[in-house]
């Protein structure tokens, strides 16, 4: 399974950032990827994640190590 990372300064799992990016639980979770992207709030270090929030639905995630932004690629 994947590597632990830290965001905002708190050990975070591949679900949990997935969570934070969901702002609910999800289902299915890939492992945490480095992104070659850079927040655009403040600048730091964006790591990426794929999961299901439903049985439906995949999405890619995007979620700042060092604020509050993050994106995902639904239309």
């Amino acid at each position: 399974m994947s590597e632990n990372r830290v965001v905002q300064g708190r050990m975070v799992t591949a679900e949990k950032l997935a969570e934070l990016i969901e702002d609910d639980s999800v289902m299915e979770v890939d492992s945490i990827e480095e992104s070659d992207r850079e927040c655009p709030e403040c600048g730091g270090n964006v790591l990426e994640v794929g999961y299901m929030p439903s049985v439906t639905e995949f999405v890619n995630g995007w979620k700042c190590q060092d604020c509050d932004w993050s994106e995902t690629d639904r239309d």
